[in-house]
């Protein structure tokens, strides 16, 4: 599987083996089993087809924990534009599936917290990458 690494924008990048709606599937029932709130789950190739636009598969899953996100908010509140967290699963031109995110680290620095947050984030961060990797295969 192809990994991309962090781009100057933030952004985690990893192949998936699946089709979008199985890789978060797969996403979804790896978050409550962990415990981790799921807020929303939107299909925006649904929302482009309502208004008779084309849109290849692309779906988003948002969650977050408030014991992992609140400290990052109380070194600066200006994170919570972040948070909660997202992953978007999305198939390009040549019908790869891909599952996009944050990279934490890159939000650290975006919001300019403070060095009492680094464990946070690398935990943080860390725990995204395991729950990307289950979720693509």
């Amino acid at each position: 599987m192809k990994t991309s690494t962090m781009s100057e924008d933030g952004l985690v990048t990893i192949a998936t083996k699946f089709s979008v709606k199985e890789t978060l599937d797969r996403l979804e029932a790896d978050l409550k089993a962990k415990g981790i709130t799921l807020f929303a789950r939107i299909d925006h190739a649904a929302g482009a087809t309502s208004v008779g636009m084309p849109l290849r598969p692309t779906e988003l899953l948002i969650f977050g924990n408030p014991k992992a996100g609140t400290p990052l908010m109380q070194s600066n509140q200006t994170i919570g534009i972040d948070l909660p967290l997202k992953m978007l699963g999305w198939q390009d031109a040549e019908a790869k599936v891909w599952l996009t995110y944050d990279d934490p680290v890159w939000l650290a620095q975006r919001h300019r917290l403070g060095p009492g947050t680094a464990a946070s984030v690398n935990a943080l961060a860390n725990v995204l990458a395991n729950l990307a990797r289950a979720a693509a295969g």
